[in-house]
């Protein structure tokens, strides 16, 4: 009875997180089409990969922006059912048909501005959002990112810099089309779009890891519990100079609270070593942030 109990459950919550899968690729993709039809393609502007390959042929062949950003994409879909997996793929192919849909269908709304500073920010800022939102919910708007993620793991260059290579390229052939002007714009609008995508993906309220070694652990750990509210970790360690037993403190705050961690620490002992890194996702453990009373 249990077990007929938990399968249902589980049940439930697989529909679930389909059904949450499909809505989130769903909004990214329309929200990445407005982008495109809204702001860049209206004046001009594209953006980088097959979306700016697309761009650039729908210009030239005087033909239907949908169809290139469809079919260019159907190779790289294949390919990353190979590399990366099922449903990645099935993802990928479902967000490119919306957003192609969306983009037809969009074709006879006018520009939301014509001005082309306000075209490039917001249309980079709109695109970054879409294709953020699609990254979640494990799909891709542009089989480039599929193709470095390949060539990354043969070659010693990582997928950003494949990428960028790619861009180069695709932004240089955007100026012999449009202008060198609207190149410049593309430019702007690229990387706009790219720290608009690390934000949707890490979240506003990105976490951070941080080590602390100092001689007075107790103390800077007792205040971070209680001036930032954090639980934390004792970590044993040895000095490799000079053999001592060490205690590191390990705890995950938010960015924002890094300046006050670095105050407290240094409140106690101003010669601490302190590392903070970056981290994408916490689940579990006892780092939620408590109440401070």
């Amino acid at each position: 009875m249990l077990a007929a109990e938990q399968a249902k459950r589980h049940r439930r919550s697989t529909k679930w997180q389909l059904v949450r899968r499909l809505l989130l690729l769903t909004i990214g993709a329309v929200i990445f089409a407005i982008g495109l039809k809204g702001f860049l393609v209206p004046n001009s502007i594209i953006d980088g990969g097959i979306v700016g390959i697309s761009i650039i042929g729908s210009k030239l062949t005087d033909s239907t922006l949908a169809l290139w950003l469809f079919f260019l994409n159907i190779p790289f879909i294949f390919f990353g059912y190979k590399q990366i997996g099922k449903t990645f793929a099935l993802s990928t192919l479902y967000a490119i048909s919306v957003m192609a849909i969306a983009t037809k269908l969009l074709e006879d709304i006018g520009p939301m501005t014509r001005v082309d500073l306000l075209a490039t920010v917001f249309g980079g800022l709109i695109l970054g959002i879409g294709v953020g939102i699609v990254i979640r919910a494990s799909g891709s708007l542009d089989g480039t990112e599929i193709l470095a993620v390949s060539f990354s793991r043969s070659t010693p260059f990582s997928v950003g810099e494949i990428v960028m290579f790619f861009n180069v390229f695709i932004l240089g052939a955007a100026g012999f089309v449009f202008g060198w002007d609207r190149a410049m714009y593309s430019l702007i609008t690229y990387f706009i779009a790219f720290k608009t995508i690390d934000v949707v993906i890490d979240g506003l309220d990105q976490s951070k890891s941080v080590w602390i070694i100092s001689e007075n652990h107790e103390e800077i750990g007792l205040a971070i519990m209680d001036r930032l509210g954090r639980t934390m970790t004792y970590l044993n360690g040895e000095g490799a100079f000079s053999g001592d037993d060490k205690k590191i403190i390990f705890c995950v705050i938010s960015r924002l609270e890094e300046t006050k961690l670095k105050e407290i620490v240094r409140d106690f002992d101003e010669e601490a070593f302190i590392a903070i890194g970056n981290i994408h996702d916490v689940h579990g453990g006892r780092f939620k942030k408590k109440d401070i009373h």
